[in-house]
């Protein structure tokens, strides 16, 4: 059996603060504003693993309310999802993000964020995919206010449970 999940997020742009993408810091003058490390990348992978699961969102999980997840790095919060798909039989399939920022250039970056799903998500590199995009200076992301991540995941059963 396989399950389909879509997940989105957006954060803006702040000085004075790191920009976590993927797990991953990027150097750049300004970082995304949130509750935890504001990572919008594994916030997307997060809802879209969840959506397959059919168990809400991350705020329904880790609500921004909640002090223990104060300043909690989005990879904790990855490895978490990942433990719920695992206890409900599920592995990752293939996981497609797509990152939209106008800046910074994120291309040398994307291996390595690869790398580091794979890893927090117990599977190959050849099962996850990132990109990134720019708006050609539209919207929000244009205007250089934020950025957002799309990701899709397909999860399929494990092996044990066929």
């Amino acid at each position: 059996m396989i399950r389909i999940g879509h997940g989105y997020d957006v954060h803006q742009l702040v000085p004075e603060r790191a920009l976590i993408l993927g797990g991953v810091t990027v150097p750049h003058s300004h970082g995304l504003l949130g509750h935890s490390d504001a990572d919008a990348l594994l916030h997307a992978v997060c809802d879209a693993i969840l959506g397959a699961l059919a168990l809400g969102d991350l705020g329904r999980h880790f609500p921004d309310t909640a002090i223990e997840f104060k300043d909690i790095a989005s990879t904790e919060l990855l490895r978490r999802v990942i433990s719920l798909a695992h206890l409900s039989d599920y592995t990752i399939g293939n996981l497609d993000a797509t990152i939209v920022a106008q800046k910074p250039r994120l291309t040398e970056h994307l291996p390595e964020m690869v790398s580091t799903i794979a890893s927090l998500c117990q599977c190959s590199s050849g099962h996850i995919n990132v990109k990134a995009t720019t708006t050609e200076k539209l919207g929000f992301e244009g205007r250089l206010e934020g950025i957002s991540a799309h990701a899709v995941v397909l999860l399929t059963r494990t092996q044990s449970t066929l």
